[in-house]
């Protein structure tokens, strides 16, 4: 936001007087006449670029007068500053990288993809906004991955856009070691993470209510904490758990690698234990919900995010800096301040009216 201190804005009246220094230009005074013995030499006298260009220092002078009266008039540019948090609200998104997660049962852009990368698209637009979500600008948002093992990936944080990079860069498990679908530990470990957020206070703003977000495609059968005990643990530190079973149930197309090389897409045996994962939210009084496809996925953050709104008190601040004396960028270019172009305009006036440009009076 640019415009003019309200104190000393009707200093910009002055700039109306600025046009008076190019009176000279516009009605000439009659000039004093010289004696001169050469005719020719005088015409050749003429066609130089200072007697072409007799009225530049006018111009200069009027332009410097004009911008000092820019100056006193105090033009400043305020840098608007809202995110000033009280309370809002932290979510722990935990997602499911077992390597059932690869079946193409989903869409993304009118394409058939497997159920990570439409769950990457979708939480990405439920956390910065987009396709109808507002997006959770305001709320402490954090990220733990699980297959056999459940491992924070992105600790609670407002820097969202980072959070994202980080989800983008989840991967499917790569080695049958690390396959499996922990369910109970990788909720478990985001409600650590989110009473740790509580207790810890510092710079962060104290959530007012906490979540998570559990998005899994299977059973639970890796890890040493039950479900259900992670559920109370959820219950006890007051954290509402949302459940979200992804795809569909019975055969779903997934990519096999052929012996000649390859992949084709082959139906398999799928399982999501809703009993489950229905029980762990209602625990908490938080939901189940079903996800069969892109659409409904979208649908289900539409509706988590009317049922966790931030409620948070917002300080305005306005930090002003005054063109006149500092720099500013126009156009991707860093211009200096304006008084030092005004300075340097009566500068280069002065110049040139001392020079080759100066007249007879």
């Amino acid at each position: 936001m640019t415009g003019f201190h309200e104190s000393s804005v009707w200093w910009l009246l002055l700039a109306l007087v600025a046009p008076l220094a190019l009176l000279p230009v516009v009605r000439p005074r009659s000039r004093a006449a010289i004696g001169f013995p050469s005719a020719p030499a005088l015409r050749a006298a003429g066609s130089t670029l200072a007697a072409r260009t007799w009225w530049l220092p006018a111009l200069l002078r009027t332009l410097a007068l004009a911008l000092l009266a820019v100056c006193i008039a105090r033009p400043i540019k305020a840098n608007e500053q809202t995110r000033v948090f009280v309370e809002g609200v932290a979510i722990e998104i935990v997602v499911d990288r077992s390597s059932s997660m690869l079946a193409m049962d989903f869409q993304k852009d009118g394409k058939r993809a497997d159920r990570l990368v439409a769950l990457k698209d979708v939480a990405g637009k439920f956390v910065l906004g987009g396709d109808g979500l507002a997006g959770r600008p305001g709320d402490l948002i954090g990220l733990v991955a699980f297959a056999r093992y459940a491992d924070s990936v992105c600790p609670l944080t407002l820097d969202h856009d980072y959070l994202v990079q980080v989800l983008d860069d989840v991967e499917v498990a790569g080695t049958r070691a690390e396959d499996g679908t922990a369910i109970g530990e990788a909720v478990a470990l985001a409600a650590e993470r989110l009473r740790d957020a509580v207790e810890r206070g510092g710079d962060l703003p104290k959530p007012k209510s906490k979540a998570i977000i559990l998005l899994t495609d299977g059973e639970n059968n890796a890890g040493d904490i039950d479900p259900m005990t992670a559920a109370e643990v959820c219950k006890t530190y007051g954290i509402t758990l949302y459940t979200v079973g992804m795809g569909t149930i019975g055969e779903a197309p997934y990519p096999m690698q052929m012996a000649f090389g390859g992949t084709q897409l082959v139906p398999v045996p799928v399982r999501i234990d809703e009993k489950l994962l229905k029980e762990m939210a209602a625990a908490t009084g938080g939901q189940y919900f079903r996800a069969t496809d892109t659409r409904s996925l979208a649908g289900i953050y539409e509706t988590i995010d009317r049922l966790e709104k931030t409620t948070t008190e917002q300080r305005r601040y306005l930090q002003f800096r005054d063109l006149a004396v500092e720099g500013f960028d126009v156009a991707g270019f860093r211009l200096p301040p304006l008084l030092l172009l005004a300075f340097s305009l009566v500068a280069f006036e002065l110049l040139l009216s001392q020079t080759r440009w100066r007249m007879l009076p």
